[in-house]
């Protein structure tokens, strides 16, 4: 079975935030066009995302295992259990989608805690001494589809400029080696209800676009 991937970055209830009620019209989108697709549902502001510690790697972005986890206090190995399940995870999907709001110029804290714990030796990339490393998720198609809201409208222009949590995130994905990344930003949700709520149907109104840009591999 296809697997969708649903990645929420938002405090606020669904009701309340532009991103996720223009992610979950996307999701809801695939599910319709996709139905062999099954959803997992990642809330980053409910999920314990661990902080990475030194004591957790064998080599750099490699994670310690067998004898030297055996070693750890528990905690740790649990730690380290939750990293690798959150690797898993996102390994396993076939299509990813991110709901996040642009804040400081890039997204919220969470995320960026929790690409620290999917990027990994061996297991989304790879790291050989003298080489830049290579992306191992380019095994399979995959789509990525990443939906950002901010305040205000930003300009083509200014993009690199503005959006460089957008430019971060399609970056490490192909990193990771996947080449299929799709946007689609929520601009100009303002100060007021009206203002958002325009923002929000501009957006819905490119979510049929933006769906049938997924690639991935299909069952014969």
């Amino acid at each position: 079975m296809k697997k969708l991937l649903y990645i929420k970055v938002n405090s606020k209830p669904e009701a309340q935030s532009a991103s996720l009620q223009v992610g979950r019209q996307v999701v809801q989108k695939i599910q319709g066009m996709y139905p062999e697709f099954e959803l997992e549902e990642l809330d980053l502001y409910k999920t314990h995302i661990p902080r990475l510690q030194a004591q957790y790697f064998a080599s750099r972005n490699g994670l310690v295992n067998g004898i030297e986890l055996a070693q750890l206090p528990s905690k740790e190995q649990a730690e380290i259990k939750q990293i690798i399940g959150l690797c898993d995870q996102f390994m396993a999907a076939d299509v990813i989608v991110i709901a996040a709001p642009m804040w400081s110029l890039s997204f919220p804290a969470p995320l960026k805690e929790y690409i620290d714990c999917i990027v990994q030796d061996e297991r989304t990339i790879q790291i050989e001494e003298g080489k830049m490393p290579k992306g191992l998720l380019d095994n399979k198609p995959r789509t990525v589809i990443y939906v950002q809201s901010s305040g205000g409208k930003i300009p083509m222009l200014l993009n690199p400029f503005f959006n460089k949590g957008v430019n971060y995130m399609k970056d490490i994905i192909k990193l990771m080696g996947i080449k299929k990344f799709e946007e689609l930003l929520v601009d100009g949700t303002g100060f007021t209800e009206a203002e958002k709520a325009e923002a929000i149907k501009e957006a819905l109104e490119k979510v049929d676009e933006v769906v049938d840009q997924i690639v991935f591999k299909k069952e014969k």
